[in-house]
């Protein structure tokens, strides 16, 4: 039997929303295991020091300042990080934005807009933009980071919702397409973790929620989200595409 590798070293991973929470978790989680990392944000200052304290730390890392909204910028910026390193062997569709709305209320067009903009035609154009790199990679991961909200949905957010339901529905079908050239396409579903989306909510209801809805009773890490995504671009992962794998502390898995 041939072992598949368990090892990123070496291996080109572009990652946005790295400026904070999972993005950065999955960041500092990967530069960890050695691979290079091309960290994206529309938080220019902050994704730069992420990037500067990974290559303090003697790993290997460069920022881009990137608004996933634009369509020419990620044109540029994926060119520019596959030029920086050689190449890209993964790509984590990672960033996202918040935004309740009702549906009857007067902005509710410009959080739908937004919303999809960010977290579902932008994991697109980035795929798109990698592809010609990723199908030269001997081991070419794309994994897309949806929400528990794509599984069941909460009041005044459909809009989030719906973009991170065509985010699972895009996994699959770019899994079914992009199968044969050996190219993984996996999406992960986070629960109710502890990043900026989740900071302005008070701790006692934070407390409530996890000890009613998640069987392990508590909010999620943001390197346990990134831990999972790891796993799926591992050398090793090679057999597993077109999947969904909740990260919620056993949220969609608990009835009462």
């Amino acid at each position: 039997m041939s072992a598949p590798g368990r090892s990123i070293e070496g291996s080109v991973a572009f990652i946005t929303g790295a400026a904070s929470g999972m993005g950065r978790a999955t960041a500092e989680v990967f530069a960890a295991e050695g691979a290079h990392v091309a960290l994206c944000d529309i938080a220019a200052e902050s994704v730069r020091e992420v990037a500067d304290d990974l290559v303090h730390r003697g790993l290997s890392a460069e920022a881009w300042t990137l608004d996933v909204s634009d369509a020419a910028a990620i044109d540029a910026v994926v060119a520019a990080a596959a030029e920086r390193f050689g190449g890209l062997d993964i790509v984590v569709n990672n960033a996202g934005v918040g935004g309740f709305a009702a549906i009857d209320a007067d902005n509710y067009e410009a959080v739908w807009t937004r919303a999809l903009g960010v977290m579902l035609t932008s994991h697109q154009r980035i795929i798109r933009a990698a592809l010609p790199h990723l199908r030269k990679s001997a081991a070419p991961r794309i994994v897309n980071i949806a929400s528990t909200e794509a599984l069941g949905a909460t009041a005044r957010d459909s809009a989030y919702a719906a973009a991170k339901a065509g985010v699972t529905g895009l996994t699959r079908a770019l899994a079914v397409e992009l199968g044969k050239e050996g190219i993984t396409v996996n999406c992960i579903c986070p629960g109710p973790i502890l990043t900026g989306m989740t900071e302005a909510i008070p701790e006692a209801d934070k407390a409530t929620f996890a000890r009613r809805r998640t069987a392990l009773r508590r909010y999620g890490r943001p390197e346990e989200v990134a831990h999972m995504t790891l796993s799926l671009c591992l050398p090793a992962a090679s057999f597993l595409t077109g999947v969904t794998i909740p990260v919620d502390g056993g949220l969609m898995a608990r009835n009462a």
